[in-house]
């Protein structure tokens, strides 16, 4: 006996409308896989310049990183009116201060947004 997931799909003997839809987004991840490979290899070889890297006392590090990622909003619309203002110090010290400026964006900055989780519970008559 198939299992009904409604009047139009049904899981079967043929599969029906669902296996199709499936196909055609598992192709379609296939491509952008395909298509977004090669530039995630040429990325992974990048390597930053020996004249941007110091490691001076006075060098940003993790947390100056931490700030400038912190504060990306607000340099990044002021970069485009002042031209002495940037939102990534070069020289740094390398991984640490990427490391910084990082969690400076995704956790205190930008993507530090509070989000709400919706339970629904669903009763047995619907």
């Amino acid at each position: 006996m198939p299992f009904s997931l409604g009047h139009r799909a049904s899981v079967g003997a043929c599969g029906g409308d669902l296996l199709r839809r499936l196909s055609a987004t598992a192709v379609c991840a296939g491509r952008t896989l395909a298509l977004l490979s090669p530039a995630l290899l040429l990325a992974a070889c990048a390597k930053q310049v020996p004249s941007a890297v110091n490691h001076a006392d006075a060098t940003p590090g993790f947390l100056l990183g931490l700030w400038h990622g912190f504060i990306f909003p607000v340099a990044w619309v002021l970069s485009l009116f002042m031209p002495d203002v940037a939102i990534y110090a070069v020289p740094n010290n390398g991984g640490w201060y990427d490391f910084g400026y990082f969690i400076g964006v995704v956790f205190l900055g930008v993507g530090a947004r509070k989000t709400r989780t919706v339970y629904v519970t669903r009763r047995a008559g619907r």
